[in-house]
């Protein structure tokens, strides 16, 4: 079971998309110098299909993609709630997860994704948006997963 403290449209996330965040908390990474910490507890209120549909609903026409901002407490549930969002919208809203983990889970597919991000936030590092970065975002075609990322420092 997955929890969310809330939601917002973004328009940075996922290059070219206007995209729905939801914000998943529980997050068990404890990245240093994480800009969400408060995502780290385990509050807010469950994320299942009615809640998406909801959403899909509300924001239907104004948006083009939805992101899953962390999860990597149940990686599978992610997955699972992404393929529902990508049947219930009948192929017109596309789906991406940030994940902090290092890999895709071992369980985990690529099918019911649009785009992926890869990586624990390392201060040092810096975000997607710089060269130093260990972080990766992808895209995700026929199951194969390339590498976007310099599409974040090309803005």
């Amino acid at each position: 079971m997955l929890r969310f403290h809330n939601y917002d449209i973004v328009f940075q996330e996922v290059p070219g998309e206007v995209t729905l965040a939801v914000n998943i908390s529980n997050c068990p990474n404890g990245c240093k110098g994480c800009h969400s910490p408060y995502l780290m507890d385990d509050t807010g209120d469950i994320l299942d299909e009615n809640v998406l549909a909801g959403l899909l609903e509300k924001y239907g026409n104004a948006i083009t993609c939805v992101c899953f901002m962390g999860g990597d407490s149940d990686p599978q549930e992610v997955e699972r709630l992404s393929a529902f969002l990508r049947k219930a919208a009948a192929g017109s809203i596309r789906t991406a997860w940030y994940s902090g983990r290092q890999k895709l889970p071992r369980g985990c597919g690529l099918r019911h994704f649009d785009f992926i991000k890869l990586g624990p936030y390392v201060e040092s590092l810096g975000g997607l948006d710089c060269a130093s970065t260990n972080q990766r975002f992808y895209l995700i075609e026929n199951e194969t997963m390339v590498d976007m990322t310099e599409s974040f420092r090309k803005r």
